[in-house]
């Protein structure tokens, strides 16, 4: 079976396509499409970087620095200096997968082609997924909803040749040997091109991707056991009829219900006591099985 390879653009990135690269290794590559919208960004940004009127984070520094104007010759230096001040996170480091995940998302954010950033700056990152090298990136230091600066610097940091990555086979390894052997050139960033590394909220992105992709599967697994519950406590399908549950509108109750109905259908053991039944009703662990699930379901 060929293995599965997902695209990354702008729009066209889906939360099994992070799911995939993030847990399964599957390879990367940039659409042309969003190649094309990184080199008009980039380009723009290169006017601006030209031009004699200043431009945040281009040719003036950041921050509290945002009037102090960088000369032409230190950009480059302004670019490396702002991703190593920002890797300054501490504590044990955070899940391969989630890491694969912050990569996989702060590609597409730069493929949108909104970042000012060269294609080659998504192709290194992809490279780095493809090759099975992961930062480091400790777990304590992000700013949280103020965006993801510190995680997303030590990633962006392997990119220049700096810092370590975990190998495939688990290997602790310097940055840049790592990339030497995987063929990989380190970064040199252009003007822009590292606040656009680390200017986002991608950490938690991936971190909420990965738990919704769970939760799905859990709930499902919840719709099972409850339908085996019902079965081997002799319970009845008929508190998740349709028409009842439409009573109260909600859509995850309607849908785990719905998803109740399936597993019971044509079940032996609910039908054989269908008839003849004193008890009244189910416990509420069954019967409200739905109103629980559902909802989990939707907000």
């Amino acid at each position: 079976m060929a293995a599965q390879i997902v695209q990354v653009s702008g729009t066209g990135l889906t939360a099994a396509g992070v799911v995939a690269v993030a847990r399964t290794g599957a390879q990367t590559v940039l659409a042309d499409a969003a190649r094309r919208a990184m080199e008009e960004s980039a380009a723009v940004v290169a006017r601006l970087a030209a031009s004699d009127e200043p431009a945040y984070g281009v040719s003036t520094g950041f921050g509290s620095l945002a009037n102090v104007v960088i000369p032409a010759e230190r950009r480059e230096e302004l670019q490396r200096a702002l991703i190593r001040s920002h890797a300054a996170g501490m504590g044990p480091p955070v899940e391969r997968e989630v890491v694969r995940a912050m990569l996989l998302l702060r590609a597409r954010t730069l493929a949108m082609g909104r970042s000012g950033a060269r294609p080659v700056v998504a192709d290194t990152m992809l490279g780095l997924l493809n090759a099975g090298l992961v930062p480091v990136v400790p777990e304590h230091g992000s700013l949280g909803a103020s965006g993801d600066l510190a995680p997303l610097a030590h990633c962006a940091l392997a990119l220049l040749g700096e810092g370590e990555v975990d190998a495939a086979d688990s290997r602790r390894l310097a940055a840049g040997e790592a990339l030497a052997a995987a063929g990989l050139e380190p970064l040199v960033l252009l003007a822009k091109e590292g606040l656009a590394l680390i200017n986002g909220t991608d950490g938690m992105l991936g971190m909420l991707v990965l738990a919704l992709h769970d939760l799905e599967r859990l709930l499902r697994v919840a719709d099972v056991t409850a339908a085996m519950a019902v079965e081997a406590l002799l319970g009845t399908d008929r508190a998740f009829a349709a028409d009842l549950i439409a009573l109260r509108p909600q859509p995850g109750q309607a849908d785990s219900a719905a998803n109740l109905r399936r597993l019971l259908a044509g079940s032996p053991i609910v039908a054989s006591h269908r008839h003849g039944d004193d008890r009244v009703q189910d416990a509420y662990s069954l019967r409200c099985a739905p109103q629980v699930a559902g909802a989990q379901r939707r907000e």
